[in-house]
């Protein structure tokens, strides 16, 4: 059916083009289809409101890795078309992505990587902050990484810390980031201009199952925060 409609919507295109999207389209719907609605009975219960601090938890963890993209692609791409129609910066929005090479990445090409560079290059404008994280920089679409402000370092293996993307940290500073302790990390920010050593404080609360106390009793006292209220 779809190629008997082909001639209605692919122009011009050749004849491999047209196959060539005909076989990406029908590989891909496997994949996402399923989140894919023509008609719904009311959209507006699915619309994710960008104006009135609406809480929304959209989980992708089952997702495949080309439905992660497609969700998060078409999610960033309509919160910045909202924040350009109403054209002024307030309120900020944060956006993190985590392992930010596998939706820009410097080799290759991604469905989202577009969305992503146009956040890098004009969101503070407009008042959407990308915060990205990934565990190497230089796998990384290089205009994105160009475009940040503040830059935070943990430990790096020494091949990676000679790229470029590493040029604004001293030999020595790059020397010393081979060999950082957990917990500490190299920040560079434009109100000082030199990079800077700071250490996390250990957190209060267990981060893994090995470190949680499995002993207290509620009112035994032992390791009972609450004991001495009592």
């Amino acid at each position: 059916m779809i190629e008997t409609q082909l001639p209605q919507w692919a122009g011009n295109a050749a004849a491999g083009t047209q196959m060539s999207f005909l076989w990406r389209l029908e590989a891909g719907a496997a994949r996402v289809g399923h989140l894919i609605r023509g008609k719904i009975a009311d959209p507006a219960r699915h619309r994710i409101d960008w104006k009135n601090k609406q809480i929304t938890v959209v989980d992708i963890h089952n997702l495949h890795d080309r439905a992660k993209r497609f969700v998060i692609g078409v999610m960033l791409k309509r919160m910045f078309e909202d924040k350009e129609k109403t054209g002024t910066a307030q309120p900020l929005v944060f956006v993190v992505l985590d392992e930010l090479n596998k939706y820009a990445p410097r080799e290759g090409w991604s469905p989202i990587k577009d969305v992503i560079l146009d956040m890098a290059e004009r969101g503070r404008s407009l008042g959407v902050i990308l915060i990205g994280a990934q565990q190497t920089a230089s796998q990384i679409e290089r205009r994105v990484v160009a475009n940040s402000s503040f830059r935070v370092v943990g430990r790096l293996d020494t091949a990676e810390a000679q790229h470029g993307e590493y040029g604004f940290l001293p030999a020595s500073t790059r020397l010393r980031a081979s060999i950082l302790k957990p917990g500490t990390m190299i920040v560079s920010q434009p109100e000082i201009p030199i990079p800077l050593l700071v250490q996390f404080p250990f957190p209060a609360w267990a981060t893994r199952p090995s470190e949680a106390v499995t002993t207290m009793t509620a009112g035994s006292g032992i390791n009972d925060p609450f004991a001495k209220f009592k």
